[in-house]
């Protein structure tokens, strides 16, 4: 896996590390085991997919994540991408709005060596009690980039979303100490739909 992923371009050595020791077994359900190394994405439940290891590496890589950054992440699912920015050193605060896949990752972490602050509720609003942050992610696709989520990132901040209803555009966009922002097209990926308003 890793030397596919070295192939199609990831070549952070951090990211690269943290997808060596993070097995990514621990997070598929036992009737897909045997395909947890191919680099797909696979259903975890509730609608919603673990994305392939290239997707989960190529976002880690553009967010630039630096040991003891704060992160927010929204869309816990199956808690691997979670996983992967925790072995890098990020602390991270993971929101899924899917109750069914929070309390599942939820049990998975207690297992787990990694300890991420998670909460169910709507990714759409982020967390200002906690924020600013230093990285926000988004796996899932948005139709348009989160205001409220513009919001909570520091200056010097970056988020990485992918936009777009069907398919998307992976989305970097880098927050100035001014209050300017740059944005930039990383390509065309696709990912499950990001939901508004949880009741």
């Amino acid at each position: 896996m890793i030397a596919q992923l070295t192939q199609k371009g990831i070549s952070d050595k951090a990211v690269l590390d943290a997808l060596m020791n993070v097995p990514r077994h621990w997070f598929f359900d036992s009737g897909f085991l045997e395909h947890a190394y191919e680099d797909k994405a696979f259903p975890i439940g509730a609608g919603q997919t673990i994305s392939q290891p290239y997707t989960v590496a190529y976002q880690s890589q553009i967010l630039e994540v630096k040991r003891g950054m704060k992160v927010l992440e929204v869309g816990t699912g199956s808690g691997y991408q979670a996983s992967i920015l925790m072995e890098m050193g990020a602390r991270v605060y993971s929101i899924e709005r899917q109750k069914e896949l929070f309390e599942k990752a939820k049990r998975l972490f207690r297992t787990l060596k990694y300890n991420p602050k998670l909460f169910y509720g709507d990714g759409y609003k982020g967390l200002p009690t906690y924020g600013p942050f230093d990285r926000i992610i988004i796996t899932a696709g948005a139709p348009e980039i989160p205001e409220a989520l513009l919001d909570q990132l520091t200056p010097d901040g970056i988020m990485v979303v992918p936009v777009g209803e069907e398919d998307q555009k992976m989305v970097r966009i880098l927050n100035h100490p001014e209050g300017e922002i740059d944005i930039e097209d990383h390509g065309d990926f696709r990912f499950v739909p990001m939901l508004k308003d949880k009741e």
